[in-house]
């Protein structure tokens, strides 16, 4: 009777069907970039091979999965690499090329697992083992970053810390990294008037134009940003009164000229009962903006407050309708660094909303660490986001910088 059962399992391991029992019993976790995946059903220890459900590891690693039930194959591909599978057998093959497998992918309870080792390094991903959890760290990939830039003192220079030389001098620096500069020299006052000097900060500094020069020598793209939050009822005000709301359009058109785009930065709307008001003078102000720069040639960007916020003035479907892109400024949530749910829930939330090709992930330096810098770019990467925008060049030190020249591409 137990030869009997022996070769039953044999067979039945040969078709690629087991039981959950016939697996190890070990609890194993799967992390990609640092943050858990969350699986229908538990990955299993087999042959001293870790196999995961399909599906899930695919859609944390932005890879496109197809099954066949009839062949009983998994197919993904991702920029060119095709990997292809089939259950119970161990070859596989990457690229029309075979590969013989340690463990076939088998079918536990309806659901298709592979080997996760396999299949991650065959996507150019490093995988390694803790002896609880796999580690996936995907490969680096291109990605839009914006870098705001602001006012500094020596320690905290926006200008050496891109161009890594003091203020007047510059070289390419940190340029590889940063493609995009969002220049915080604006704000706005309740009649509509723009402001290049104002109480919270926000003031272009003389000698601006010599920024300008230098971004345009190194390729980068640079937005005016205009700040301004709702103190004293401001924004409101503003976006209560047409005249002011013309006035403000047709100085910010004037103004743009020197710039590729503009960033609007209108924080603090939406507190009080009223927000769906609020929300919708926002949105129209916006489009009336957004109408005015498209002819010109202008890019619009919104840097909003995140959607799981206390601040809910803000139609991110609306919105995502009326500008070429949104910064979600998932931080501020209280503990440092962000909690990763937090994060994760508002880009969930915005990505409903908007194109995920619109949005970008607002990360606060100062909130964070290298590993938590990690996890906020494997965010964006996870939920295919076009990038992510940094608060703020000066504070981003040598280890955050090698942090993300580890996660992404250079700029070509």
């Amino acid at each position: 009777m137990k030869k009997y059962i022996a070769v039953l399992a044999l067979l039945l391991m040969g078709l690629g069907f087991l039981s959950p029992g016939t697996a190890a019993a070990q609890e194993i976790g799967v992390l990609v970039d640092g943050l858990p995946v969350t699986f229908e059903s538990s990955p299993v220890l087999l042959n001293g091979r870790v196999l995961v459900p399909f599906r899930a590891i695919a859609e944390s690693l932005q890879v496109e999965v197809k099954w066949d039930p009839i062949s009983r194959k998994v197919t993904a591909s991702q920029e060119g690499r095709i990997v292809e599978l089939r259950i119970g057998d161990r070859t596989a093959w990457k690229n029309g090329r075979p590969v013989f497998l340690d463990q076939a992918p088998i079918i536990i309870e309806g659901r298709t697992l592979i080997p996760a080792r396999f299949f991650a390094e065959s996507l150019d991903c490093r995988v390694d083992w803790d002896g609880h959890n796999v580690l996936i760290t995907s490969p680096r990939q291109k990605m839009t970053v914006v870098g705001f830039y602001a006012l500094g003192d020596s320690r905290t220079s926006s200008w050496t810390n891109l161009f890594a030389k003091p203020y007047p001098g510059f070289e390419a620096g940190n340029t590889d990294i940063i493609g995009n500069l969002a220049l915080g020299w604006y704000s706005v006052d309740a009649q509509g008037n723009l402001l290049t000097s104002s109480t919270t900060g926000w003031r272009r500094p003389d000698g601006w134009e010599r920024v300008l020069e230098a971004a345009d020598t190194l390729g980068l793209q640079c937005e005016m940003v205009i700040h301004v939050t709702e103190k004293n009822n401001t924004i409101t005000r503003l976006m209560a009164s047409e005249a002011a709301v013309d006035s403000f359009v047709s100085a910010v058109l004037a103004e743009s000229q020197y710039y590729h785009g503009v960033n609007l930065d209108f924080e603090g709307l939406g507190l009080g009962t009223d927000y769906l008001a609020e929300r919708q003078m926002f949105t129209a102000l916006v489009s009336r903006l957004y109408s005015a720069l498209r002819p010109a040639g202008k890019t619009l960007t919104l840097t909003l407050h995140p959607p799981n916020s206390s601040y809910r003035g803000y139609d991110y479907s609306a919105l995502g309708g009326v500008a070429d892109r949104i910064i979600v400024m998932a931080y501020d949530y209280g503990p440092r660094p962000e909690p990763d749910h937090m994060v994760i829930q508002a880009v969930e939330m915005a990505v409903r909303e908007v194109p995920k090709d619109k949005l970008m992930l607002g990360i606060s330096l100062p909130s964070e660490n290298a590993e938590s810098l990690a996890k906020r770019i494997g965010i964006a990467k996870r939920y295919g986001l076009d990038g992510m925008a940094l608060w703020r060049l000066g504070l981003v030190g040598d280890q955050q910088w090698q942090v993300i020249r580890e996660a992404i591409l250079p700029r070509s």
